[in-house]
C-alpha cells in the first residue's frame, strides 16, 4: 500500500515541475511580445545572416548543363531538361531547369560543383502555397530578373511561369528562318499584331 501511494505523489510530482516549466515558458513568450512586434514581416523582410541558405538563384545565361549539380544533389530534386546546340554552337541548350522544393533541404551541395557559377543559394525563404504544383519551380520559364535576383522569387512569379511553354530566352523556333527570330516570352506580356 506504502509503494502505491509513493507511486502517486511521484506522479503527482512529476506532472506539477512539467507544468511549472510549460508555464514558465508561457509568461515569458507574453514578456517577450510577438514575432511581429519585432520584424514587420509582411511588409519588409526578415534580417537573415550572410551566409543564409533560402531558395536557389539561377542564372539560365551562363548554364552549360553540365548536370553536376542535379548528380550532387543528395534527394535527386533537380531536374534539368536540355538539348543538343545547334551545329555551329557546341554543348547543350538547357530548356528546363526545375527544383523540387518539397524535396529539396537547402544543403547548397549543388553550388560547390558548378563549374561556371550559375546557381547559388539566395535570401528568399518563403515561398509559400496551396498546393504542391507551386513548389517546383522551373528557373528556365522564369524572367531572367526574377531568377537570378537576390530577393525577388516570390508566389506569383513562380504561378506565372507555369503559364509559359517555352523557356523564356528561346530565340528562334524549329521552323523558323534567322529573320522570324522570336522574341523572348515574358508572362503577361501580349504580342504585337502586324
Amino acid at each position: 500500500m506504502r509503494a502505491w501511494f509513493r507511486n502517486v505523489y511521484l506522479a503527482a510530482v512529476t506532472i506539477a515541475a512539467g507544468m511549472y516549466v510549460t508555464l514558465w515558458y508561457f509568461v515569458q513568450s507574453f514578456r517577450r511580445g510577438t514575432f511581429t512586434g519585432h520584424f514587420a514581416y509582411p511588409e519588409r523582410p526578415v534580417p537573415i545572416r550572410p551566409r543564409y541558405r533560402g531558395f536557389h538563384r539561377f542564372d539560365l545565361t551562363t548554364c552549360i548543363g553540365c548536370d553536376k549539380c542535379a548528380r550532387a544533389c543528395p534527394v535527386d530534386c533537380i531536374y534539368i531538361e536540355k538539348e543538343k546546340a545547334p551545329p555551329p554552337a557546341k554543348g547543350f541548350v538547357v530548356t528546363g531547369f526545375k527544383i523540387d522544393y518539397t524535396k529539396c533541404m537547402f544543403c547548397a551541395l549543388c553550388v560547390d560543383p558548378c563549374p561556371v557559377d550559375c546557381i547559388f543559394m539566395g535570401s528568399n525563404h518563403d515561398i509559400s502555397t496551396y498546393t504542391r504544383d507551386g513548389c517546383v519551380v522551373d528557373y528556365a520559364k522564369l524572367p531572367l530578373n526574377v531568377a537570378w535576383g537576390q530577393a525577388t522569387l516570390n508566389p506569383t512569379a513562380v504561378q506565372e511561369s507555369k503559364r509559359v511553354s517555352l523557356p523564356v530566352w528561346t530565340k528562334a523556333g524549329a521552323g523558323a528562318s534567322a529573320s522570324e527570330e522570336k522574341k523572348p516570352v515574358v508572362p503577361g506580356a501580349t504580342e504585337e499584331k502586324k
